[in-house]
Protein backbone atom coordinates (compact mmCIF):
# COMPACT_ATOMS: atom_id res chain seq x y z
CA UNK A 1 0.00 0.00 0.00
CA UNK A 2 1.23 2.97 -0.79
CA UNK A 3 2.29 6.32 1.38
CA UNK A 4 -0.54 8.08 -0.54
CA UNK A 5 -2.88 5.73 -0.16
CA UNK A 6 -2.40 5.40 3.06
CA UNK A 7 -2.43 9.00 3.72
CA UNK A 8 -5.51 9.21 2.00
CA UNK A 9 -7.76 6.86 3.91
CA UNK A 10 -6.41 8.49 7.15
CA UNK A 11 -7.77 11.36 6.17
CA UNK A 12 -11.07 10.30 5.57
CA UNK A 13 -11.06 8.53 8.69
CA UNK A 14 -10.31 11.55 10.47
CA UNK A 15 -13.34 13.60 8.45
CA UNK A 16 -15.78 10.34 9.47
CA UNK A 17 -14.69 11.18 13.06
CA UNK A 18 -15.10 14.79 12.78
CA UNK A 19 -17.99 14.50 11.53
CA UNK A 20 -20.06 11.91 13.18
CA UNK A 21 -18.24 12.22 16.66
CA UNK A 22 -17.07 16.10 17.04
CA UNK A 23 -20.12 17.12 19.03
CA UNK A 24 -21.80 18.29 15.10
CA UNK A 25 -19.46 21.24 15.35
CA UNK A 26 -20.69 22.08 11.48
CA UNK A 27 -24.05 22.48 12.56
CA UNK A 28 -25.45 26.30 13.24
CA UNK A 29 -28.38 25.86 14.65
CA UNK A 30 -26.77 26.42 17.94
CA UNK A 31 -28.95 29.73 18.77
CA UNK A 32 -30.36 31.57 22.57
CA UNK A 33 -31.40 28.53 24.46
CA UNK A 34 -35.91 28.68 25.75
CA UNK A 35 -36.31 31.89 27.69
CA UNK A 36 -38.79 33.57 28.84
CA UNK A 37 -38.95 37.53 30.69
CA UNK A 38 -37.64 36.86 34.40
CA UNK A 39 -39.66 38.43 36.65
CA UNK A 40 -37.37 40.68 38.07
CA UNK A 41 -35.34 42.44 35.69
CA UNK A 42 -31.73 42.42 36.97
CA UNK A 43 -29.06 45.27 36.82
CA UNK A 44 -27.08 45.19 34.12
CA UNK A 45 -23.13 46.82 33.54
CA UNK A 46 -21.91 46.85 29.18
CA UNK A 47 -18.51 47.39 29.71
CA UNK A 48 -16.56 47.93 26.67
CA UNK A 49 -12.78 47.99 26.33
CA UNK A 50 -11.37 50.57 23.73
CA UNK A 51 -8.28 51.39 22.01
CA UNK A 52 -8.18 53.41 19.26
CA UNK A 53 -11.44 52.79 18.03
CA UNK A 54 -12.73 56.33 16.34
CA UNK A 55 -13.34 54.20 13.03
CA UNK A 56 -16.16 51.83 14.03
CA UNK A 57 -17.21 53.84 17.33
CA UNK A 58 -20.43 55.59 15.12
CA UNK A 59 -21.34 51.90 14.58
CA UNK A 60 -21.25 50.26 17.56
CA UNK A 61 -21.93 52.31 20.54
CA UNK A 62 -24.96 53.92 19.29
CA UNK A 63 -26.80 50.38 19.61
CA UNK A 64 -25.36 49.84 22.96
CA UNK A 65 -26.74 53.12 23.79
CA UNK A 66 -30.04 51.93 22.14
CA UNK A 67 -30.37 49.18 24.01
CA UNK A 68 -34.43 48.24 25.10
CA UNK A 69 -34.05 46.72 28.62
CA UNK A 70 -36.35 46.67 31.58
CA UNK A 71 -34.53 47.21 34.40
CA UNK A 72 -31.31 49.41 35.30
CA UNK A 73 -28.24 49.74 32.89
CA UNK A 74 -25.66 51.66 32.06
CA UNK A 75 -22.95 51.84 29.66
CA UNK A 76 -18.73 52.07 30.84
CA UNK A 77 -16.77 52.44 27.89
CA UNK A 78 -12.86 52.03 28.94
CA UNK A 79 -10.67 54.39 26.70
CA UNK A 80 -7.36 52.48 26.84
CA UNK A 81 -4.64 54.95 25.94
CA UNK A 82 -6.13 56.05 22.99
CA UNK A 83 -4.58 58.60 20.67
CA UNK A 84 -7.57 58.67 17.96
CA UNK A 85 -10.02 60.35 19.97
CA UNK A 86 -12.08 57.64 21.35
CA UNK A 87 -13.21 58.92 24.49
CA UNK A 88 -14.53 62.32 23.36
CA UNK A 89 -15.95 60.87 20.69
CA UNK A 90 -17.54 58.53 22.40
CA UNK A 91 -18.99 61.38 24.94
CA UNK A 92 -20.21 63.33 21.81
CA UNK A 93 -21.85 60.06 20.27
CA UNK A 94 -23.92 59.87 23.97
CA UNK A 95 -25.11 63.23 23.46
CA UNK A 96 -25.95 62.32 19.65
CA UNK A 97 -27.64 58.85 20.65
CA UNK A 98 -29.49 59.40 23.98
CA UNK A 99 -30.45 56.47 25.80
CA UNK A 100 -28.37 54.18 28.57
CA UNK A 101 -26.45 56.66 30.44
CA UNK A 102 -22.64 56.50 29.39
CA UNK A 103 -19.38 56.87 31.60
CA UNK A 104 -15.84 56.83 29.64
CA UNK A 105 -13.00 55.81 32.18
CA UNK A 106 -9.20 56.38 31.24
CA UNK A 107 -7.41 54.12 33.52
CA UNK A 108 -3.83 54.47 32.13
CA UNK A 109 -1.44 52.24 30.61
CA UNK A 110 -1.85 48.11 31.95
CA UNK A 111 -0.07 47.46 35.03
CA UNK A 112 2.95 44.77 34.79
CA UNK A 113 2.02 41.57 34.13
CA UNK A 114 -1.50 42.38 32.58
CA UNK A 115 -2.57 42.56 28.57
CA UNK A 116 -4.16 45.84 27.32
CA UNK A 117 -8.02 44.39 27.73
CA UNK A 118 -7.81 42.38 30.17
CA UNK A 119 -6.25 45.44 32.54
CA UNK A 120 -9.34 47.31 30.90
CA UNK A 121 -11.94 45.20 31.81
CA UNK A 122 -10.90 44.78 35.17
CA UNK A 123 -10.90 49.14 35.26
CA UNK A 124 -14.32 48.92 33.58
CA UNK A 125 -15.85 46.32 35.78
CA UNK A 126 -14.22 48.14 38.95
CA UNK A 127 -15.93 51.38 38.29
CA UNK A 128 -19.54 49.88 37.91
CA UNK A 129 -19.40 47.92 40.92
CA UNK A 130 -18.11 50.63 42.98
CA UNK A 131 -20.20 53.37 41.20
CA UNK A 132 -23.80 52.74 42.99
CA UNK A 133 -24.70 51.15 46.26
CA UNK A 134 -25.67 47.86 45.34
CA UNK A 135 -23.28 46.54 42.53
CA UNK A 136 -24.65 45.11 38.82
CA UNK A 137 -26.43 41.80 39.08
CA UNK A 138 -24.83 40.88 35.24
CA UNK A 139 -21.84 42.81 33.21
CA UNK A 140 -22.37 42.31 29.32
CA UNK A 141 -18.38 42.14 28.33
CA UNK A 142 -18.29 43.56 24.59
CA UNK A 143 -15.88 44.76 21.96
CA UNK A 144 -15.93 48.08 20.50
CA UNK A 145 -16.16 46.62 17.56
CA UNK A 146 -19.58 44.88 18.39
CA UNK A 147 -23.19 45.97 16.65
CA UNK A 148 -26.35 44.42 18.80
CA UNK A 149 -29.71 44.54 17.95
CA UNK A 150 -31.68 47.02 20.48
CA UNK A 151 -33.26 43.85 21.81
CA UNK A 152 -29.47 42.25 22.34
CA UNK A 153 -29.58 42.41 25.90
CA UNK A 154 -32.82 42.27 26.84
CA UNK A 155 -32.83 38.26 25.13
CA UNK A 156 -29.30 37.39 26.69
CA UNK A 157 -30.64 38.02 29.94
CA UNK A 158 -33.75 36.11 29.37
CA UNK A 159 -31.57 33.16 28.60
CA UNK A 160 -28.91 33.46 31.45
CA UNK A 161 -31.98 33.52 34.07
CA UNK A 162 -34.38 30.79 32.48
CA UNK A 163 -31.45 28.61 32.16
CA UNK A 164 -29.80 29.34 35.15
CA UNK A 165 -26.65 30.33 32.95
CA UNK A 166 -23.70 32.16 34.62
CA UNK A 167 -22.05 33.07 31.22
CA UNK A 168 -23.85 33.56 28.05
CA UNK A 169 -21.83 34.22 25.01
CA UNK A 170 -22.77 34.62 21.26
CA UNK A 171 -20.41 34.20 18.47
CA UNK A 172 -20.97 38.05 16.66
CA UNK A 173 -21.64 37.44 12.51
CA UNK A 174 -18.49 39.29 11.64
CA UNK A 175 -18.06 41.01 8.35
CA UNK A 176 -18.49 39.46 5.31
CA UNK A 177 -17.67 41.93 2.29
CA UNK A 178 -14.61 41.83 0.17
CA UNK A 179 -13.02 38.68 -1.32
CA UNK A 180 -10.58 37.92 1.45
CA UNK A 181 -13.36 38.21 3.80
CA UNK A 182 -15.33 35.29 1.90
CA UNK A 183 -12.55 32.91 1.61
CA UNK A 184 -11.20 33.25 5.21
CA UNK A 185 -13.98 34.76 7.97
CA UNK A 186 -16.36 31.86 7.91
CA UNK A 187 -14.04 29.48 7.60
CA UNK A 188 -12.71 31.08 10.96
CA UNK A 189 -15.58 30.68 12.59
CA UNK A 190 -15.88 27.18 11.34
CA UNK A 191 -12.50 26.06 12.25
CA UNK A 192 -13.43 27.37 15.67
CA UNK A 193 -16.48 25.20 16.34
CA UNK A 194 -14.56 22.77 15.38
CA UNK A 195 -11.99 23.05 17.84
CA UNK A 196 -14.33 24.13 20.47
CA UNK A 197 -17.87 22.38 19.52
CA UNK A 198 -20.67 24.26 21.24
CA UNK A 199 -23.03 21.43 21.99
CA UNK A 200 -19.99 19.72 23.81
CA UNK A 201 -19.84 23.99 25.78
CA UNK A 202 -23.16 23.94 26.37
CA UNK A 203 -23.21 21.00 28.14
CA UNK A 204 -23.71 20.71 31.86
CA UNK A 205 -20.89 19.44 33.32
CA UNK A 206 -19.10 18.92 30.36
CA UNK A 207 -14.87 19.63 30.29
CA UNK A 208 -15.14 21.61 26.75
CA UNK A 209 -14.87 25.75 27.63
CA UNK A 210 -14.80 28.49 25.35
CA UNK A 211 -16.62 31.89 24.71
CA UNK A 212 -16.85 34.81 22.15
CA UNK A 213 -14.87 37.47 23.80
CA UNK A 214 -17.23 40.32 21.86
CA UNK A 215 -20.42 39.38 23.21
CA UNK A 216 -20.11 37.62 27.21
CA UNK A 217 -22.90 38.09 29.40
CA UNK A 218 -21.46 37.20 32.77
CA UNK A 219 -23.13 37.02 36.32
CA UNK A 220 -20.91 39.45 38.31
CA UNK A 221 -21.34 36.71 41.89
CA UNK A 222 -19.69 33.98 39.60
CA UNK A 223 -17.24 36.40 38.27
CA UNK A 224 -16.18 37.46 41.79
CA UNK A 225 -15.92 33.76 42.68
CA UNK A 226 -13.75 33.03 39.90
CA UNK A 227 -11.49 35.93 40.26
CA UNK A 228 -12.14 37.18 36.96
CA UNK A 229 -10.12 39.03 35.10
CA UNK A 230 -7.08 39.05 37.62
CA UNK A 231 -6.61 35.43 36.98
CA UNK A 232 -6.52 35.34 33.47
CA UNK A 233 -4.62 38.93 33.38
CA UNK A 234 -1.99 37.74 31.09
CA UNK A 235 -4.83 36.02 28.77
CA UNK A 236 -4.30 36.61 24.77
CA UNK A 237 -6.95 34.30 24.05
CA UNK A 238 -8.70 35.76 27.01
CA UNK A 239 -12.12 34.25 25.69
CA UNK A 240 -11.46 31.16 26.13
CA UNK A 241 -9.24 31.71 29.31
CA UNK A 242 -12.60 33.68 30.86
CA UNK A 243 -14.88 30.64 29.87
CA UNK A 244 -12.43 28.07 31.62
CA UNK A 245 -12.53 30.13 34.87
CA UNK A 246 -15.86 30.18 35.24
CA UNK A 247 -16.58 26.58 34.52
CA UNK A 248 -13.75 25.90 36.88
CA UNK A 249 -15.27 27.66 39.57
CA UNK A 250 -18.52 25.51 39.05
CA UNK A 251 -20.66 28.60 36.81
CA UNK A 252 -22.81 26.96 34.08
CA UNK A 253 -21.70 28.42 30.08
CA UNK A 254 -23.36 28.73 27.43
CA UNK A 255 -22.07 29.65 23.70
CA UNK A 256 -23.27 29.34 20.20
CA UNK A 257 -24.01 32.16 17.16
CA UNK A 258 -25.70 35.07 17.02
CA UNK A 259 -28.40 36.44 14.60
CA UNK A 260 -28.41 39.94 15.66
CA UNK A 261 -24.75 40.63 17.06
CA UNK A 262 -22.76 41.72 14.75
CA UNK A 263 -19.07 42.88 13.99
CA UNK A 264 -18.60 46.23 11.85
CA UNK A 265 -14.50 46.15 11.86
CA UNK A 266 -13.46 45.44 8.42
CA UNK A 267 -10.67 43.19 7.39
CA UNK A 268 -10.81 44.14 3.96
CA UNK A 269 -6.94 43.30 2.70
CA UNK A 270 -5.65 39.56 2.99
CA UNK A 271 -2.67 41.25 5.59
CA UNK A 272 -5.26 42.22 8.06
CA UNK A 273 -6.45 38.78 8.23
CA UNK A 274 -3.45 37.42 8.48
CA UNK A 275 -2.56 39.76 11.51
CA UNK A 276 -6.22 38.86 13.31
CA UNK A 277 -4.83 35.27 13.56
CA UNK A 278 -1.55 35.52 13.57
CA UNK A 279 -1.40 37.42 16.47
CA UNK A 280 -2.46 34.79 18.79
CA UNK A 281 -2.84 31.63 16.49
CA UNK A 282 0.47 30.32 18.37
CA UNK A 283 -0.56 31.71 22.05
CA UNK A 284 -3.64 28.81 21.37
CA UNK A 285 -1.25 26.04 21.20
CA UNK A 286 0.49 27.51 24.47
CA UNK A 287 3.83 28.34 22.74
CA UNK A 288 4.96 24.79 22.74
CA UNK A 289 6.75 23.79 19.52
CA UNK A 290 5.63 20.26 19.61
CA UNK A 291 1.57 21.24 19.29
CA UNK A 292 2.91 23.35 16.32
CA UNK A 293 4.32 20.54 14.43
CA UNK A 294 1.31 18.63 15.60
CA UNK A 295 -1.22 21.06 14.21
CA UNK A 296 0.73 21.74 11.02
CA UNK A 297 1.03 17.99 10.42
CA UNK A 298 -3.07 17.68 11.14
CA UNK A 299 -3.83 20.24 9.05
CA UNK A 300 -1.82 19.11 6.27
CA UNK A 301 -3.34 15.14 6.90
CA UNK A 302 -6.93 16.57 7.23
CA UNK A 303 -7.22 19.55 4.43
CA UNK A 304 -4.21 19.12 2.37
CA UNK A 305 -4.41 15.41 1.42
CA UNK A 306 -7.56 15.25 0.11
CA UNK A 307 -7.26 17.30 -2.92
CA UNK A 308 -4.37 16.17 -3.38
CA UNK A 309 -4.92 12.41 -3.23
CA UNK A 310 -8.18 12.81 -5.88
CA UNK A 311 -5.91 14.62 -8.51
CA UNK A 312 -2.71 12.71 -8.04
CA UNK A 313 -4.88 9.35 -8.18
CA UNK A 314 -7.09 10.04 -11.03
CA UNK A 315 -3.79 11.38 -12.69
CA UNK A 316 -1.93 7.89 -11.89
CA UNK A 317 -4.82 5.79 -12.75
CA UNK A 318 -4.84 5.03 -8.96
CA UNK A 319 -9.19 4.67 -8.60
CA UNK A 320 -8.79 3.96 -4.54
CA UNK A 321 -6.26 6.98 -3.80
CA UNK A 322 -9.01 9.22 -5.82
CA UNK A 323 -11.93 7.62 -3.88
CA UNK A 324 -10.53 8.06 -0.59
CA UNK A 325 -9.69 11.55 -1.44
CA UNK A 326 -12.43 12.00 -3.20
CA UNK A 327 -14.67 11.01 -0.04
CA UNK A 328 -12.89 12.89 2.17
CA UNK A 329 -12.77 16.25 0.50
CA UNK A 330 -16.97 15.55 -0.07
CA UNK A 331 -17.53 15.62 3.72
CA UNK A 332 -15.36 18.53 4.42
CA UNK A 333 -16.89 20.53 1.57
CA UNK A 334 -20.31 19.26 3.12
CA UNK A 335 -19.90 20.28 6.78
CA UNK A 336 -18.41 23.65 5.46
CA UNK A 337 -21.82 24.90 3.80
CA UNK A 338 -23.94 25.08 6.94
CA UNK A 339 -21.10 28.04 8.00
CA UNK A 340 -21.29 29.53 4.57
CA UNK A 341 -25.40 29.29 4.74
CA UNK A 342 -25.22 30.76 7.87
CA UNK A 343 -22.89 33.92 6.46
CA UNK A 344 -24.73 33.77 3.46
CA UNK A 345 -22.62 32.73 1.02
CA UNK A 346 -22.10 30.47 -2.12
CA UNK A 347 -22.03 27.22 -2.03
CA UNK A 348 -19.03 27.59 -4.65
CA UNK A 349 -16.63 28.45 -1.57
CA UNK A 350 -17.28 25.60 -0.21
CA UNK A 351 -14.47 22.78 -2.29
CA UNK A 352 -11.80 25.85 -1.73
CA UNK A 353 -11.88 25.10 2.18
CA UNK A 354 -8.29 23.55 1.48
CA UNK A 355 -6.87 26.34 0.08
CA UNK A 356 -8.19 28.50 3.10
CA UNK A 357 -6.99 25.92 5.36
CA UNK A 358 -3.35 26.38 3.92
CA UNK A 359 -3.40 30.05 4.58
CA UNK A 360 -4.38 29.49 8.28
CA UNK A 361 -1.33 26.69 8.49
CA UNK A 362 0.85 29.64 7.39
CA UNK A 363 -0.52 32.25 9.86
CA UNK A 364 -0.07 29.80 12.24
CA UNK A 365 3.69 29.11 11.25
CA UNK A 366 4.00 32.95 11.38
CA UNK A 367 2.62 33.33 14.65
CA UNK A 368 5.40 31.23 16.11
CA UNK A 369 8.01 32.84 13.65
CA UNK A 370 6.72 36.43 15.42
CA UNK A 371 7.02 35.04 18.67
CA UNK A 372 10.50 33.66 18.76
CA UNK A 373 11.52 37.04 17.59
CA UNK A 374 10.55 38.47 20.79
CA UNK A 375 7.47 40.05 18.79
CA UNK A 376 4.51 37.59 20.02
CA UNK A 377 0.79 38.94 20.11
CA UNK A 378 0.85 42.27 18.73
CA UNK A 379 -2.14 44.61 19.13
CA UNK A 380 -2.44 48.19 18.48
CA UNK A 381 1.26 49.28 19.20
CA UNK A 382 1.52 46.66 21.94
CA UNK A 383 3.60 43.69 21.99
CA UNK A 384 3.27 40.55 24.44
CA UNK A 385 6.09 38.68 23.52
CA UNK A 386 5.01 35.93 25.97
CA UNK A 387 2.45 35.47 27.36
CA UNK A 388 0.74 32.92 28.89
CA UNK A 389 -3.19 31.96 28.85
CA UNK A 390 -4.87 30.40 32.57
Amino acid sequence: MGLLLIAACASLAAWLWLTLAQGMFWRTDVRLPPRSAPARWPSVAIVVPARDEAEVLPRSLPSLLAQEYPGAAEVVLVDDGSTDGTAALALRLAAEHPGLPLTVVSPGEPAPGWTGKLWALRRGIDHARTRRAAEPEYLLLTDADIAHAPDSLRELVCAATSARLDLVSQMARLRVASGWERLVVPAFVYFFAQLYPFRRINRPGGRTAAAAGGCVLLRTEVAVRAGVPDSIRQAVIDDVSLARAVRAAGGRIWLGLADRVESVRPYPALGDLWRMVSRSAYAQLRHRPLLLVGTVAGLALVYLVPPVALVAGLAGGRPAVALAGGLAWLLMAGTYLPMLRHYRQPAVLAPLLPFTALLYLLMTVDSAVQHYRGRGAAWKGRTYARPSDA
